[in-house]
């Protein structure tokens, strides 16, 4: 996360330099353009931190060099509060005047401008030394702080022994599903919670019950995630119920044929992992999807109430943590060949003590256990009780990733906050 400080600083410096009391002491002083190039320098370097966030995990050496920018990033923030105590000083003389042989009364402008000058000069030239080092990282230049994260694809199908723990929730999403609604809309059922609870699992499961494909004509799985586009969606939707899509389809086509396959039809549409909350999106969605028949259903997995309260106001199923029964066995079919964990019990009694750190989150449970497949050492199973489980080593599709997303989403200046936590002391 040494990223994150890096952006934030580099992002307040920035606007520090654009702000109005800057250029006013900066015209007045002759030193404008000593600033506008350590704002160009800072941009440029700027662009590429995004891109150093992801592969700094698995570069020590990029991360020595963020910290090197920090580090001078840091300075020049402490330069430019040099310029707001400079402003201040010139308002109070300005606004009340100042007394002869009084210390306001001897400052000098250009011994002040002069040495900023200096200053400037000499935070842009190490700023433009430890950029020279970025070559050697590849990086590429990202503008956008809230970029398209991309996760793996989800699918409809999941299996029944896969599901553990959820047999309550599975009852309370399809009763809803069975009663049709009464407004002539079609209502959306959202379930909610964080990352790797299990969401999109109980909506497979949900999707391949036998009453829900009898009550439902068509049935209709996208993956959304954060790209929430109407005509990529409009699309996926069409190509589920078997109508013909290509790459260069008009937005109109798309909504003359998708109205068409879905007129008088009871369809039921699963939108998993929504993170949209632009309420026009949805609006201009939901409005080629009025032709279906009543009782027609949307269920959307997402991990923001706001999220959900955008789609529209409906049903919101809150999944919480499972059971620590329930995590202990999904942990033990993780780690170990089904009816081996008898042969272990010291094991199973340290695993207890693993599956209470995962606070019910079925995804870290499901990620520990499958890292400790085949080990049957104690120490190896203490090593993990332990230790932390950022210290892990982490595959493309565990835990890791399913918490980046939510981190990802986060603002630079929340991102910064949530940095500064790693200060605290464990248990402080």
């Amino acid at each position: 996360m040494m990223t994150e400080f890096a952006f934030s600083v580099a992002e307040k410096v920035i606007e520090k330099i654009g702000s109005l009391a800057y250029q006013e002491i900066c015209s007045a002083g002759g030193i404008s353009s000593d600033l506008k190039r350590l704002e160009l320098t800072i941009s440029t370097i700027q662009a590429v931190l995004l891109d150093a966030e992801e592969k700094q995990v698995k570069n020590r050496g990029l991360t020595v060099w963020l910290e090197q920018l920090k580090d001078v990033f840091y300075d020049a923030v402490d330069v430019l509060d040099e310029f707001e105590c400079e402003a201040l000083r010139r308002q109070v003389v300005k606004t009340h005047g100042s007394a002869p042989g009084q210390v306001l009364s001897s400052f000098n402008p250009l011994g002040f401008s002069h040495k900023m000058s200096h200053k400037i000069n000499g935070i842009r030239e190490r700023l433009e030394e430890i950029a020279k080092h970025r070559a050697q990282f590849l990086l590429v230049e990202r503008l956008d702080d809230k970029r398209i994260v991309q996760r793996e694809m989800t699918h409809s199908f999941v299996h029944d022994s896969d599901v553990i723990g959820r047999d309550d929730d599975k009852e309370k999403i399809i009763d809803l599903l069975m009663h049709p609604g009464d407004d002539g809309t079609v209502p959306v059922i959202s379930i909610v919670g964080i990352g790797g609870l299990g969401k999109t699992t109980l909506a497979q499961w949900v999707y391949n019950d036998e009453r829900v494909a009898k009550n439902f004509a068509s049935r209709i799985w996208v993956c959304v995630s954060e790209e929430f586009t109407v005509l990529k969606l409009a699309k996926e939707i069409l190509k589920s119920v078997g109508g013909e899509i290509s790459e260069n389809m008009s937005m109109d086509k798309v909504q003359a044929s998708l109205r068409s396959y879905l007129k008088e039809k009871r369809f039921f549409i699963v939108l998993d992992d929504v993170w949209n909350e632009d309420r026009n999106k949805w609006i201009g969605l939901k409005k080629l999807l009025i032709e279906g028949a009543k009782g027609s259903k949307i269920v959307v997995t997402t991990r923001s109430h706001k999220v959900a309260k955008v789609m529209a106001p409906g049903p919101i199923h809150d999944l919480i943590g499972l059971p620590e029964d329930d995590c202990l066995f999904l942990f033990l079919k993780w780690a170990f060949v089904e009816g081996e964990e008898k042969q272990y019990p010291k094991l199973v009694e340290i695993g207890k003590q693993i599956v209470k750190k995962c606070s019910g989150v079925p995804l870290a449970v499901r990620t520990l256990g499958s890292l400790l497949y085949s080990k049957t050492e104690e120490r190896d199973w203490i090593s993990i009780r332990d230790n932390e489980i950022w210290n892990l080593e982490q595959k493309e599709d565990d835990i890791l990733p399913a918490l980046r997303l939510s981190y990802n989403q986060l603002p630079s200046y929340l991102k910064q906050c949530f940095a500064l936590l790693l200060i605290v002391s464990k248990g402080f």
